[in-house]
């Protein structure tokens, strides 16, 4: 995809409203042009801002929504703002989903990915006790997607139960291996959530693929430099 000078600094897609965070930022989502099959998000921890700027600038290349792919662009404004990993209340909310094995114990995580586990955060005063994780819940049940790709970073993987096409398109444009399984246990978290809903006979939506997409640990000009056309292109073709 070309990458315009005029089109660089400006988000040209249209944005709608599907929440408020826990300080009253709205929480807004790319709409699809017709019904939504795959639906990419990134930011849902503050800490991670070059998820949020890679897939900004991959969608600078475009003028009009895509057919079938919604987007959101930050699930934790607030987080990122404060330059934190959970939200305003100090909630991780990727352990903040409805899953069976949700757990109110703290979330441990590290500072830098060599680091020990040195920060703790909560999972919440409940399963969905967020307002971020309430909207989210709600978007996809409105959206229906068929699958959802979660961006993070720095892990450097692309993490997801089985290796399908989406996942082999992912591995092949970030030049990255595919994992069925992160290696650590992940409760209350969006992907566990997927499992379940898909693991559940009477799903009313359908199955739901959840594919987390764990970028390198590259600046954000790095990666929109190494990664960026590939990207846009990508998703200009799934």
């Amino acid at each position: 995809m070309e990458f315009a000078e005029e089109t660089r600094g400006r988000f040209r897609l249209p944005l709608e409203v599907y929440g408020r965070s826990v300080l009253g930022a709205p929480l807004h989502y790319v709409p699809c042009s017709g019904p939504c099959r795959i639906l990419v998000m990134a930011g849902i921890h503050g800490e991670e801002p070059e998820t949020t700027f890679l897939l900004s600038r991959a969608l600078r290349a475009f003028e009009t929504s895509l057919k079938d792919v919604a987007f959101v662009l930050c699930a934790n404004p607030d987080g990122m703002t404060l330059g934190t990993r959970g939200n305003a209340n100090g909630v991780d909310l990727n352990r903040n989903f409805p899953t069976s094995n949700w757990s109110p114990d703290p979330v441990s995580s590290r500072s830098v990915l060599e680091a020990p586990r040195d920060t703790l955060l909560s999972a919440g005063s409940a399963a969905g006790s967020e307002p971020e994780t309430c909207a989210l819940l709600n978007l996809i049940q409105q959206l229906r997607p068929t699958s959802i790709v979660s961006m993070h970073a720095p892990i450097a993987c692309v993490d997801a139960p089985a290796r399908t096409e989406l996942v082999n398109s992912l591995c092949e444009c970030f030049n990255l291996p595919w994992q069925a399984d992160i290696g650590y246990p992940t409760p209350g978290s969006l992907g566990t959530w997927c499992k379940e809903r898909c693991a559940a006979a009477n799903a009313p939506d359908g199955p739901l693929e959840c594919v987390t997409l764990e970028l390198p640990r590259m600046s954000p000009e790095a990666l929109f430099d190494r990664f960026g056309a590939a990207f846009a292109d990508l998703l200009a073709c799934l």
